[in-house]
């Protein structure tokens, strides 16, 4: 029986991580529209605020943040379960609760509205509804059955800190140039940053988020889009941007990161996003010690009495003060070609 998720208080973040059966390539340009549009729409309905992503063939990458849930009016609901159902559904239960509430039934009313409000702001209900309805949706158009997803999603959360979210939000808008789809991660519409430089408020929304936890405060979306590239140039040197913001053809070897494994190095941080790093989804709290140590407080019972604190050094690389709740010792660190 698999455990129950551990989660963090209301208004943490999370980076999600979930993955087609059997890792086929199935999403082309077409589906991954699709998926934009269902995420935004589901994120809208559960009250999640999504700070970036990448859509990949094979698998999504989300940061979000779960805030605190708050009191939402009938016809809020109706807008939200709107974005789902459509407009005669949704239509049907305001006529519903608008019958209950002149009957003076509160009771019945406050029923029906529980139907759909324990879906909000709530991690798991969020994931669980974007994908039966990804399923549901590409299973009709592809003539398909069966499931789509492979076991549940995965879920780290993520200190809202520099070293951790920043570091995030950098390794999920950089997916399409580790995976050789772009030189340049705003060239890929597929992610966050690529929707932002599109024009979409919602995704510079998301990224000014980002920003605070690099610059300490909120910033127009000039400011916001200058900081941001300059910390994917930082991160991203290597491969896909220079140090200048300018696009590069020249990539890091898979040999060099094998080689520097091999002989129990150290990457660098840029190198780093260049790779695979179960850290960013199997390492179940990725912050500070004193973060990570928080949480392991709040589940001790999960863990064995020999267990004295929750922070475990990253290794391999050079990450700063950054720790994870789960130590990882195998294929921590891979390229592409390494399985």
């Amino acid at each position: 029986m698999r455990g129950a998720r551990i989660k963090g208080l209301a208004g943490s973040y999370y980076h999600c991580v979930t993955r087609v059966v059997d890792k086929n390539r199935i999403f082309g340009d077409a589906e991954k529209e699709t998926i934009r549009r269902m995420l935004r729409r589901v994120a809208d309905f559960s009250g999640i605020e999504v700070l970036t992503y990448a859509i990949m063939s094979n698998h999504l990458h989300l940061l979000i943040r779960v805030p605190e849930a708050v009191e939402i009016d009938d016809a809020e609901l109706v807008r939200r379960l709107r974005l789902l159902y459509g407009r005669i559904p949704a239509h049907h239960i305001a006529q519903s609760l608008k019958t209950l509430r002149e009957a003076g039934d509160a009771k019945a009313a406050e029923a029906l509205r529980g139907k759909y409000l324990y879906r909000m702001c709530e991690l798991s209900q969020f994931m669980k509804t974007l994908k039966q309805r990804i399923s549901m949706w590409y299973n009709g158009t592809h003539n398909r059955q069966g499931t789509l997803w492979e076991d549940r999603f995965k879920s780290v959360i993520v200190e809202g800190s520099r070293h951790a979210l920043g570091l995030i939000a950098a390794y999920i808008d950089l997916n399409a140039v580790r995976a050789g789809l772009a030189s340049d991660p705003g060239s890929y519409r597929f992610c966050g940053y690529g929707e932002a430089l599109g024009g979409s408020a919602t995704a510079r929304a998301g990224l000014a988020q980002v920003m605070q936890s690099l610059e300490g405060h909120a910033s127009n979306w000039r400011s916001v889009s200058a900081g941001y590239r300059k910390f994917l140039a930082m991160t991203g040197v290597e491969k896909g941007l220079q140090a200048n913001g300018q696009p590069t053809k020249a990539g890091m070897p898979a040999e060099t990161v094998r080689e520097v494994l091999a002989r129990n190095g150290k990457l660098s941080q840029t190198e780093l996003l260049h790779c695979r790093v179960r850290y960013f989804s199997d390492g179940v709290v990725l912050g500070s010690k004193a973060f990570v140590d928080g949480v392991f407080e709040r589940y001790r019972d999960r863990f064995t009495p020999k267990r004295q604190d929750g922070g475990r050094k990253l290794r391999w690389g050079e990450w700063g003060n950054l720790c994870a709740l789960r130590e990882l010792r195998v294929n921590v660190i891979s390229v592409s070609g390494d399985g």
